[in-house]
């Protein structure tokens, strides 16, 4: 037994690393769900100028082109600036007002959120999103998540309220059927009680693998809930979410998407889609705003 937990606890390891790909190294900054707006002066200054010019902004006001606020839900072991560092300049300087939190936050664990689990990080966005409506005025919200990111807000739409609060949800690299992580997550039933003790430590790690209760739960009868616009942008080259399809949806007013199948010389892999490529990026856009929606090219149109 021992030689098996000893083995367990060097895969442990292993498989933070694999779901840690969703994000770049996290900046200290406090989140913006939790300090106050109009405090400028309690903030560091990365965070500062994400306020400044319009992203987390919550004095901005939706335009009569953009009538909606648009949330960004980041992935796991994200936070709610660095993930964005690319799409939410990029929404911003289109007009956009944008937002972003932090949830599944662990107790001692800094800076690395994602990793409470689903459902309570579900109930943490609801709450979110009805502060952002409060802000700016508006009945919906559109939302945008890269991997866990884009999953955990269906959790959202079908148990907490957000079918009537959201318009649309965009995912990039979602795992919205789970992952084995190329096989990696199949270890774990070769260690008894190892997906147990990984649960307790990081549930939101678990409740991503393939065939977990809350996926299970979730993807009963079927995938969408009416009324909400669905969009997943994918890659072939995600290391992540495996197989890739895996975050397709299925179901009325669902968009697949894949990059390769818009641009076959796009490599971006599962932290890409999030952070910088503008193929994606484009395709993002033209979800928020379909009906002025333009040609995505290699150049991201």
């Amino acid at each position: 037994m021992k030689l098996r937990w000893s083995r367990t606890l060097t895969l442990l390891p292993a498989l933070a690393l694999a779901f840690g790909a969703t994000t770049t190294p996290a900046a200290a900054h406090p989140s913006p769900a939790t300090t106050p707006a109009g405090d400028a002066s309690r903030r560091p200054s990365r965070l500062a100028s994400t306020v400044s010019s319009g992203w987390n902004n919550y004095s901005c006001k939706p335009s009569a082109a953009h009538p909606r606020p648009v949330v960004l839900v980041h992935g796991t072991l994200g936070n709610s600036v660095d993930n964005w560092l690319g799409l939410a300049p990029y929404l911003v300087a289109r007009g956009y007002c944008v937002f972003s939190l932090d949830y599944g936050q662990l107790p001692g664990v800094p800076f690395f959120h994602g990793l409470g689990g689903v459902d309570a990080s579900a109930r943490q966005l609801a709450t979110y999103v009805d502060r952002v409506l409060a802000a700016t005025g508006t009945h919906k919200a559109d939302l945008v998540g890269h991997s866990q990111g884009g999953m955990m807000p269906r959790v959202y739409l079908k148990y907490y309220g957000g079918a009537d609060k959201v318009n649309a949800l965009i995912g990039l690299a979602p795992d919205n059927h789970g992952t084995d992580l190329d096989g990696l997550t199949r270890l774990l039933d070769h260690f008894p009680g190892a997906k147990e003790y990984l649960g307790k430590l990081t549930p939101g790690l678990t409740d991503q693998i393939v065939g977990s209760d809350v996926l299970n739960r979730l993807n009963q009868g079927g995938d969408t809930v009416p009324g909400v616009h669905y969009t997943v942008i994918a890659t072939k080259y995600d290391e992540v979410v495996t197989p890739y399809r895996s975050g397709f949806l299925d179901g009325p007013d669902v968009r697949n998407v894949l990059l390769q199948d818009l641009c076959p010389a796009d490599l971006a892999e599962h932290l890409a889609i999030g952070l910088a490529d503008g193929v994606a990026f484009h395709e993002t856009a033209n979800a928020l705003d379909p009906a002025h929606a333009t040609p995505t090219t290699c150049a991201g149109g």
